[in-house]
C-alpha cells in the first residue's frame, strides 16, 4: 500500500502562496521556498502599516487643525484646551472636518475654547 502525501492539499496551499507572491521580484515569485518568506514579510509590513496609518492620520487632522486655528487666531494647543474646558468632546477628525467643511461652525468652537480659557483663568485668579 502506498503512503499518503496529503499532495492535494499541500499543492493548494504551494499555489496560494505563489498566487500572494505574483508581480515579485525573481525567485520570490517563481520558487515556493522563497516566495514564502517574501509573502510572510509582507504580511508583517501590511499589519504593522495598518495600525501606523491611524497616526499618521491622527497627525495630517492635527496639522490641519492648527493651521485653522492658527487663522482664527488661537493656537492648537490653546484651543484643545480651551475645548476640554468648555466640556466639548469632538475628536480631531470630526474637528479637522469642519475646519475644512464649515467654516463658521469651526469658528463657533474657537470662539466657546476662548470663552471657556477665560473662565478657567478667571476661576484661577481667583483661587
Amino acid at each position: 500500500m502506498a503512503r499518503a502525501t496529503n499532495s492535494p492539499a499541500s499543492r493548494k496551499r504551494r499555489k496560494k502562496v505563489l498566487k500572494y507572491a505574483k508581480g515579485y521580484f525573481g525567485n520570490k515569485s517563481k520558487l515556493y521556498r522563497y516566495a514564502k518568506d517574501a509573502v510572510q514579510h509582507a504580511w508583517q509590513y501590511a499589519y504593522a502599516a495598518r495600525r501606523k496609518k491611524k497616526g499618521d492620520f491622527r497627525s495630517l487632522w492635527i496639522v490641519r487643525l492648527n493651521a485653522a486655528c492658527r487663522n482664527a487666531g488661537i493656537s492648537y494647543s490653546r484651543f484643545i484646551e480651551g475645548l476640554h474646558a468648555a466640556n466639548i468632546q469632538l475628536d480631531r477628525k470630526v474637528l479637522s472636518d469642519l475646519a475644512i467643511r464649515d467654516e463658521v461652525a469651526f469658528k463657533a468652537l474657537v470662539q466657546q475654547a476662548q470663552d471657556a480659557l477665560k473662565t478657567k483663568a478667571g476661576a484661577k485668579a481667583k483661587a
